[in-house]
């Protein structure tokens, strides 16, 4: 069966895009953030024969498609509801086969992560990238795993995200863990991102 793969992307709009970064850095620095990292994202996987690539977008007036991001993309709307809601009905609107759903606020996220995450759903139900603030970066889902309501009632941006997701798969499928990477919300999390970028230490 076909792999997939869905990114979720928000309109690359000044002031409408990382909040929590904006208060920290301005919003012309959240903006060029968001929209240098979503580029090089969708530009890096999409291009990838191992699985068809979709950009699961938001809002609904947004058409997907962008000059800098000049790829062949699907493009389907995330609709309304909260981050599970829309989550849920992305992957509902894939074809059979394991699909993996990534953020775009990810700088560090790689098509090796990708595929390590497919290789996982070859032997488990659902996979994980984890956050380090209790999020998670990737989560991917095989067809067995996606007839259940795993983003139901989660405690969304709460240190709880993970594990409510978890809890809420059904008894009996198995769950892959990948590596912990950082998003980018804050202040400290883009500044760390840019120390990392040049080899320099982070002063704990």
């Amino acid at each position: 069966m076909r792999r997939n793969l869905l990114l979720f992307v928000k309109a690359p709009r000044l002031g409408a895009v990382k909040s929590r970064l904006a208060n920290d850095i301005g919003r012309q620095e959240a903006w060029k953030f968001y929209r240098g990292t979503t580029r090089r994202m969708i530009l890096r996987l999409a291009r990838d024969p191992r699985w068809r690539c979709h950009l699961a977008v938001t809002p609904d007036n947004f058409s997907g498609h962008e000059p800098f991001w000049p790829l062949p993309c699907r493009v389907i709307k995330q609709g309304s509801g909260d981050l599970g809601a829309r989550m849920a009905r992305a992957f509902d609107a894939m074809p059979p086969g394991p699909t993996v759903l990534v953020g775009s606020d990810i700088p560090e996220l790689t098509t090796g992560h990708v595929a390590r995450a497919f290789t996982a759903l070859g032997r488990a139900d659902a996979v994980f990238g984890p956050a380090a603030d209790g999020g998670y970066w990737l989560v991917g889902l095989s067809t067995r795993a996606r007839r259940t309501k795993p983003f139901d009632g989660v405690a969304w941006s709460s240190p709880q995200a993970l594990a409510d997701t978890i809890r809420n798969l059904d008894k009996g499928h198995s769950v892959a863990m990948l590596e912990t990477l950082s998003d980018i919300d804050m202040g400290a999390d883009h500044t760390r991102w840019r120390m990392r970028r040049r080899g320099e230490a982070y002063p704990v």
